[in-house]
């Protein structure tokens, strides 16, 4: 059986967990503190970055993109890509938007001000660092909303790979009380939608020591 080597708020690795859901593929879970750059760790991946997949006959993979293009390429189960090259050429664009643009702007600097500060480093979060990142959040979420008015899903009529990039980046700072959903209609029906997959409710009861999510984290109305 595969393990999945993830940290719970890294949310490459929540990609990663809807995507094996989604697919029906068995794994477990092996808890990992990047930041401690375990030797286990190291020895499956140089850069020391979850997740990582492990146990499996093509394992160790690396990355989140690795993992879960080698799961579409094998299994044929819920299509993830979309149909045709201009599908997948817009599946692959708005993945890469959620994994690069917003995890820089947004879910990075959440993480380093509300959870590594405060449990790693034992100091005070920058709220002007965090008055960015809530500016960024509202661009982020205009744009949904724009991709959400005229598509059923981010990236076209299907659910894809580009949905469940943004619903682990979105996932990840909403624990960490970083969305304000006020005025974002559509974004939020969109989110909450996803949010009743079975794929993404099983990790929605999980927790990390030390942080607690606003009450409506894991609400499927809220």
């Amino acid at each position: 059986m595969w393990t999945l080597h993830h940290f719970t708020l890294c949310p490459f690795s929540r990609k990663v967990r809807i995507v094996l859901a989604e697919k029906g593929v068995e794994f477990t879970l092996e808890e990992e503190l990047p930041w401690l750059k375990s030797d286990e760790l190291m020895d499956m991946n140089r850069a020391g970055q979850t997740p990582v997949l492990s146990g499996g006959k093509a394992g160790p993979i690396a990355d989140s993109i690795a993992i879960c293009e080698y799961f579409e390429e094998t299994i044929e189960k819920a299509p993830l890509l979309g149909s045709g090259a201009a599908a997948r050429a817009e599946v692959r664009r708005l993945t890469a938007w959620f994994d690069q643009k917003f995890y820089a702007e947004v879910v990075n600097p959440l993480l380093t001000e509300r959870m590594f500060k405060r449990l790693v480093m034992r100091a005070s979060p920058d709220s002007a660092a965090l008055r960015v990142a809530a500016r960024a959040m509202a661009v982020h979420l205009d744009y949904i909303e724009y991709l959400l008015g005229d598509r059923r899903w981010l990236a076209g009529s299907t659910f894809s790979l580009a949905d469940i990039a943004a619903a682990a980046q979105l996932s990840v700072a909403d624990y960490l009380g970083g969305i304000d959903w006020r005025g974002y209609r559509d974004a939020k029906t969109w989110y909450a939608t996803v949010k009743s997959r079975r794929s993404i409710r099983a990790m929605l009861p999980e927790r990390m020591a030390g942080i607690s999510p606003p009450i409506h984290y894991d609400k499927l109305d809220f």
